[in-house]
């Protein structure tokens, strides 16, 4: 590896219209594209932030098949980038539940790789309240994938609190690059967020890129936003702290062998 790649989070701020969520997402895949991304990221529940939990019931698809995957399958091709398709609902065999899943698209438009969410949010403080399993199953297989010759790991949302998923991510070769799609609540997020992102950068020595959802949404609940870039020393290299647009930097190789070299501690690791 020797080339900067450039990669793209985008951030929304999703609704209960499916049809509209894919349309602003194509929008802005396509303006990073313009300005030489090769890898975007969408945020977790970019297609769909419904008005009820049981919304994403509704609109779960088979794996391989529905609006949601053809249009994100098409994003790709016609960008003629990789494009991690934030999460999509896809059926789960409880039939009262989805896998809250994150698809990775090949620039043919080919889906090469999935990740189910492992770790379900939950949260209560006063009115403030969630809890994921009651509509999404958990998934249970780590899963990195190689993309521009980066060993890229794939997380969600509240997976960043759990340093340990992304070990067994590097166990076999260290990860080149963290992505996190999230909708991190306004509460969490403005405490915790980039504290997280920043300290999963540092102690895998990579590239975090986060893509979340930023505003008010038409539900009334209000997401932190924030998404942004970190490199393998924990600098911030691009944030955009609220509303649709895109957080866009360079992945560079050097500087991940340079970080590695300089302090060596992947080699030091002894569990």
């Amino acid at each position: 590896m020797s080339m900067l790649i450039r990669v793209a989070a985008l951030q929304m701020v999703s609704g209960p219209d499916v049809a509209r969520n894919l349309e602003q997402a194509r929008r802005l895949v396509q303006e990073a594209a313009a300005v030489g991304a090769r890898l975007v990221l969408l945020p977790e529940y970019f297609c769909l932030m419904g008005c009820s939990d049981t919304d994403k019931l509704d609109h779960a698809e088979a794996l391989g098949t529905g609006p949601i995957q053809a249009a994100c399958s098409d994003m790709a091709r016609d960008a003629g980038i990789i494009l991690i398709a934030g999460t999509i609902p896809l059926r789960h065999p409880s039939g009262t539940r989805v896998w809250n899943t994150s698809l990775v698209y090949g620039a043919t438009g080919a889906c090469i790789g999935r990740y189910d969410k492992i770790h379900l949010f939950r949260f209560q403080r006063g009115s403030e309240q969630y809890d994921e399993s009651r509509t999404i199953g958990a998934g249970s297989d780590p899963v990195a994938v190689d993309i521009e010759g980066l060993r890229v790991g794939l997380s969600v949302c509240y997976d960043l609190r759990f340093p340990e998923l992304y070990r067994a991510m590097g166990q076999t070769r260290p990860l080149d690059l963290i992505v996190v799609p999230a909708a991190f609540t306004h509460t969490t997020g403005k405490a915790h967020w980039e504290l997280l992102l920043r300290a999963r950068a540092v102690e895998n020595q990579c590239y975090v890129l986060a893509a979340a959802q930023g505003g008010l949404h038409e539900n009334g609940r209000r997401t932190w936003g924030h998404s942004m870039l970190i490199d393998p020393w924990g600098d911030v290299l691009s944030v955009l702290p609220e509303g649709a647009g895109t957080a866009i930097g360079d992945v560079d190789p050097a500087r991940l062998a340079q970080v590695r070299a300089d302090l060596p501690a992947l080699n030091h690791r002894v569990l």
